[in-house]
């Protein structure tokens, strides 16, 4: 049994909804062990966790889930093959009676976006004109309050 600290996941960058479901499960620490891991399998990201492992850890993970992902491609295959034979009737059936109508629809947006186009680019090129020296003002504002209140809090 090895013990596993919340420092270590922060350590090799893991991301703040791992961090928590960890803390929220097991506290600061936990000891690590085959059941605990299978039973919180769907939760933590254990090829993220990998990290963790000694470089011929890694390769001896990446080994063993290399086996299990390929069954998973295996057996996912064989039910998509068997989806999309049931479906692929049905999927051509409804391209059939909806393709028309998507034309109609791309044919009326594209006229109704061109005309929007038309009517709104001079106000985004204005807004552009004016934003670009106001949000530089704003920028040079900012730094100027940081460095005189960084500056005037000295050493604390």
């Amino acid at each position: 049994m090895r013990t596993l600290h919340i420092n270590q996941l922060r350590a090799i960058g893991a991301c703040s909804e791992q961090v928590d479901l960890f803390r929220s499960l097991f506290g600061e620490s936990v000891d690590v062990t085959e059941a605990l891991c299978a039973k919180h399998s769907g939760k933590f990201d254990w090829r993220f966790a990998a990290k963790l492992l000694s470089p011929q850890g890694q390769a001896e993970y990446n080994r063993v889930t290399g086996l299990a992902w390929a069954e998973y491609n295996r057996v996912t295959g064989l039910a998509w093959t068997e989806y999309d034979r049931v479906t692929g009737p049905a999927r051509t059936e409804y391209d059939r009676v909806t393709g028309p109508a998507w034309a109609e629809y791309d044919r009326v947006t594209g006229l109704a976006r061109a005309e929007y186009n038309r009517v709104t680019d001079p106000a985004w090129a204005e807004y552009d004109r004016v934003n670009g020296p106001a949000r530089a003002e704003y920028e040079r504002a900012c730094g100027l309050a940081w460095a005189r209140l960084y500056i005037a809090e000295g050493g604390k």
